[in-house]
């Protein structure tokens, strides 16, 4: 069997670490990615095509490639430019219901406060693809950049003797204003310091492989980035009114993705641990990747385990903190209630990871290895900056003056303290 079944009782120290530390793993890239990173910000273009021949076997003519986008709608069929319209108006729908609203509040002691919100100027979006057609990373990292109203979006994707159309399109129809040949870590140098043809930003999003996610590591400072996140991940906890053949297909989409990719099943019931791992295995034979599905299902951090309880499995998968979560139970509200770390949720039988990967409305560009107990996904706010705004009559200021410079003082700020003193009214 490629998956063990295994009680959460019986896991050691070096089981939890395995699944409780996960990373990224780009540690073994990280000198190698500084160098390239260094040389793009020194030679632009020059050293950008050079690592494009050598990692990707490929020499670019013209880095950008926004044209090529508008003419890829040509090449596609309607029922693949209809999927991709609908997944983009469903993200859009559900993104633009996070707008927040600019606001300001009068205090009764003559305090006036708000806060407003502006988009950021310049958005990098990585898109992974060359020959690889990834529609759905383009739309996730450009749509709500649009939303927030982001000045200009520029989208690095990397290069292709026969770039996909499905994903060209894609970055077409979802509003970017600037594409570019170019992926890996030098694509993210590019964005990061600018290049003769790349825009520089300030802020890069998007998922990548450990070379994107290194770069990003390294640029981080000099540029704002969303998070560093690890091959995908899956946790799904379920009960024994749970259908095994489902949860096993949940997992195994998972696996797909990278043999890297952890994937666990948590489940209260035994009987229903043992025909999950069952189902998994049956399944996992009749997929295009099996390779890929076998190696991830074989890690360290894959099983399908037994709790004692439903309380253990949900201190389990709170502890996990799992990019997606999936809970298939008859009171799934109330266990989702009780888990506050994780990056998407999916409840009941009929809403597959799938779903928010590709159209529900959802984003799909999660926190990994943990990050969900610190951060959430992609949305609008990610591209937005928030100020805050003041203003005090004088008798607002009389209110907390005495308050300001008692503080002020005890911080040793004098200066601080008369600024507010010259402005008080005299009794």
């Amino acid at each position: 069997m490629s998956i063990d079944v295994r009680a959460v009782a019986d896991l050691g120290p070096d089981d939890r670490a395995a699944f409780f530390e996960r990373d990224a793993g780009i540690e073994a890239v990280t000198d190698d990615v500084g160098e390239i990173v260094d040389r793009v910000r020194e030679e632009g273009d020059v050293a950008v095509r050079e690592y494009s021949e050598e990692f990707d076997g490929v020499s670019v003519g013209n880095l950008e490639i926004t044209d090529d986008c508008e003419r890829a709608l040509e090449e596609i069929d309607d029922e693949l430019r209809e999927a991709i319209e609908t997944a983009i108006a469903n993200v859009r729908a559900f993104h633009e219901a996070q707008l927040p609203e600019d606001w300001r509040r009068e205090f009764d002691d003559g305090r006036e406060l708000g806060r407003r919100f502006r988009p950021i100027d310049r958005v990098g979006v990585y898109v992974p693809g060359g020959s690889a057609a990834y529609p759905s990373s383009a739309i996730m990292g450009i749509v709500p950049a649009v939303v927030a109203g982001v000045g200009h979006v520029a989208v690095v994707t990397p290069p292709a003797d026969e770039l996909n159309p499905a994903t060209l399109a894609a970055i077409d129809l979802a509003g970017a204003d600037a594409v570019y040949s170019v992926g890996g870590a030098q694509a993210i140098a590019g964005l990061a310091y600018g290049t003769e043809t790349i825009t520089r930003v300030q802020k890069i999003v998007g998922p990548g492989n450990k070379w994107v996610t290194a770069a990003k590591a390294v640029v981080r400072g000099d540029v704002e980035i969303d998070f560093l996140a690890g091959p995908s991940e899956i946790v799904v906890v379920a009960d024994e009114t749970a259908d095994p053949d489902l949860v096993a297909a949940d997992v195994i989409a998972q696996a797909e993705h990278d043999p890297n990719a952890p994937v666990v099943a948590i489940t209260d019931d035994e009987a229903t641990a043992e025909a999950i791992a069952e189902a998994v295995e049956n399944q996992a034979g009749a997929r295009e990747r099996e390779d890929v599905i076998r190696a991830a299902l074989e890690n360290d951090a894959s099983a399908v385990l037994h709790a004692r309880s439903m309380s253990e499995a949900i201190l389990f998968t709170e502890a996990y903190a799992p990019e997606h979560l999936t809970i298939v139970a008859d009171d799934d509200e109330s266990i989702l209630d009780r888990i506050d770390s994780a990056g998407s949720v999916f409840l009941g039988p009929n809403t597959p990871v799938a779903a928010g990967d590709y159209a529900s409305g959802t984003n799909h560009v999660l926190p990994t290895n943990g990050g969900a107990r610190v951060t959430g996904g992609l949305a609008v706010e990610t591209f937005l900056r928030s100020t805050t705004v003041q203003r005090l009559s004088g008798d607002g200021l009389d209110a907390i003056g005495e308050t300001i410079t008692t503080l002020a003082e005890a911080e040793g700020l004098e200066a601080h303290a008369e600024s507010v003193r010259r402005r008080l009214v005299d009794d």
